[in-house]
């Protein structure tokens, strides 16, 4: 199969929804994507690292742009392949799996590498596999083990669903497991025991308490969230149990470090009789919208009638880039929440949008 980068950017989403590439079935739109880099750009250093496909400009412009986005999608829910529509209110819509997420942001990305000529800042474009699952697939992360030399830039743009807002940096997210023990016993002796899920209801309270922060950080309003998430306790109907574990999940704000962020959850928890073990952890990343690359960023999407600049409410790949020194943010077609559902769609001019939005950044029209 073969794609046509100069085409319109919504038929170039459509013909690369219409390739199916779950996560860890990459292979076939990697090839197809590699080919055409090759093929219908010029100026462009290309290199395949696994179904990771790396493509950039030497030209010696002073400023460097990253162009970002993953190729994988979740499981198929009966949406491929890809079928127009209109919306209630008459607009064309197009629906199928990956077009919010984020195959429509790849799309838009291949169509500028073909398409624009003389970009004012030299590009590197990174399409990877492996995001939507477990961190050890995450074939960006693959890169920046191996290859971080392709990560360097002066601003970094991932293409995920953002609703044509430059939704700027990313929360930090940490879970923890808190464990509390008790003593067994026969439930028709209950006073024998000491029951280890009671222990819990101070935790339970202290969450139900939590008043979360709310920081502005260059204009962007990050909000907390201390949660629960998952409760594991009991052996059977009839047994006191004598071990709890509730899962919590810490969204926070980019300014705490990883290290700030387990301590303030240890002392959300302090002088309860439990332990907590953090079970995983990924650092938030600063909007960095100071920067000049992404100043101009933000003039163009202005220019445009665009959506402005709001916080990344979850965690994304931008973080690697933040923890970096490289200013970061999400910008791409789709309302994120229309990510992952079984009728994931996008408006095509929401593509068209964001197409344009990019052409002047990348041109200096902005």
């Amino acid at each position: 199969m073969t794609i046509d980068l100069s085409a319109d950017p919504i038929a170039l989403t459509a013909a690369l929804v219409d390739i199916p590439s779950v996560s860890l079935g990459e292979k076939a739109i990697a090839d197809v994507v590699e080919r055409a880099l090759r093929e219908q750009t010029s100026g462009f250093e290309v290199v395949r690292r696994g179904n990771v496909v790396l493509a950039r400009t030497n030209r010696g412009l002073p400023t460097r742009v990253v162009l970002a986005g993953h190729l994988d999608t979740v499981p198929i829910a009966d949406n491929v392949p890809s079928r127009f529509d209109e919306d209630e209110d008459g607009q064309e819509v197009l629906h199928g799996c990956g077009t919010v997420d984020m195959k429509s942001g790849d799309a838009v990305f291949l169509h500028l590498a073909a398409t624009v000529a003389d970009p004012v800042h030299d590009l590197t474009l990174i399409f990877y596999d492996g995001e939507e699952i477990a961190e050890e697939h995450n074939g960006l992360g693959h890169i920046e083990r191996d290859l971080p030399e392709w990560l360097d830039g002066d601003l970094a743009i991932l293409g995920e669903p953002s609703g044509g807002w430059i939704e700027a940096g990313c929360q930090g997210t940490l879970r923890a497991r808190l464990a509390t023990k008790g003593v067994r016993a026969h439930s028709a002796r209950a006073w024998m025991g000491d029951n280890a899920i009671h222990r819990l209801a101070p935790v339970l309270q202290r969450l139900a308490d939590y008043r979360p922060r709310q920081v502005d950080i260059d204009g962007c309003v990050y909000r907390e969230g201390l949660s629960a998430t998952r409760l594991s306790a009991g052996v059977a109907g009839n047994v006191i149990p004598d071990a709890a574990e509730l899962e919590v999940n810490f969204r926070f704000a980019p300014d705490r470090t990883i290290d700030q962020a387990i301590a303030h959850v240890r002392e959300v928890f302090d002088g309860l009789d439990l332990t907590i073990d953090v079970v995983d952890s990924a650092p938030g990343a600063l909007p960095g919208l100071t920067a000049p690359a992404a100043a101009d960023l933000i003039a163009s999407v202005n220019g445009h009638g665009g959506g402005g600049v709001r916080a990344k409410y979850g965690w994304t790949d931008v973080s690697r880039f933040a923890a970096r020194g490289i200013p970061a943010v999400n910008f791409g077609p789709g309302d994120p929440n229309l990510a992952h559902k079984r009728d994931e769609h996008v408006p095509t001019a929401q593509i068209t949008a964001v197409a344009a939005m990019l052409r002047d950044y990348l041109t200096g029209k902005a």
